[in-house]
């Protein structure tokens, strides 16, 4: 059994001995780590799996919580969502996610760095679009948490939301998986080898011309569909 595995396993037996009722908060994670026999990086995997199962979810600053989120919490999303558009989101993004990385370029650990590659290998195995974006979004919130700022972290995820709502349709003519020369496998490299060589200003004009790249193909995809 694999690490990420045994820290999955061993989240599942601590929730299920202790009956936690929904919205119950758990732990921090340095105390849940000590508390499972897991290593940080491992723990934040498996507390991501349950996460996107719907048996936790997180609010920075305050922690993660048993359950899924309470409506209130996706209600603001919802609204934000319902009068932006996909050009207000690829712009919020580009203002926000270069400076994020740059961050992370002065502020991540080699546990960040880790968890960066780990996602580059999965982008790359990924055998579907929907498996090559759960990868891509993991990715991109691993670069932000290594910015190490509670208040940045929480405007990325509430962007990172109303991006997930806000979509362009993929173009029906796309292959069923990312190809192997996919634009964003590079950029994703030259990004996280900026980050790891404590480049900040590469870092920032790294992660800006992919973003860039994103935009215009979201740009095509509407004309597209016009």
């Amino acid at each position: 059994m694999d690490g990420g595995q045994s820290a999955l396993t061993q989240l599942k037996a601590y929730l299920a001995q202790r009956h936690l009722p929904d919205n119950s908060r758990l732990p921090p994670e340095r105390e849940l780590c000590d508390l499972l026999g897991v290593p940080r990086g491992e723990l934040r995997k498996a507390l991501a799996t349950l996460e996107s199962a719907g048996d936790l979810w997180r609010h920075v600053g305050k922690g993660t919580f048993i359950g899924t989120r309470p409506v209130e919490e996706l209600s603001t999303i919802a609204a934000v969502a319902g009068q932006t558009n996909p050009s207000e989101v690829m712009r919020a993004r580009l203002l926000i996610e270069p400076l994020l990385t740059g961050e992370a370029a002065l502020q991540a650990t080699t546990e960040d760095i880790d968890e960066m590659h780990r996602c580059l290998s999965g982008a790359r195995r990924a055998e579907s679009w929907r498996q090559y974006e759960n990868w891509d979004n993991r990715l991109h919130r691993a670069v932000a948490e290594a910015a190490r700022n509670v208040v940045l972290l929480s405007l990325f995820d509430s962007l990172n939301a109303i991006r997930r709502t806000v979509v362009w349709g993929r173009l029906r003519d796309q292959p069923a998986q990312p190809p192997a020369d996919h634009h964003s496998f590079g950029d994703h490299e030259a990004i996280v080898a900026a980050i790891e060589e404590r480049d900040v200003e590469e870092a920032t004009r790294a992660m800006r011309r992919h973003l860039a790249k994103v935009e215009q193909r979201l740009l095509l995809r509407r004309e597209a569909a016009e």
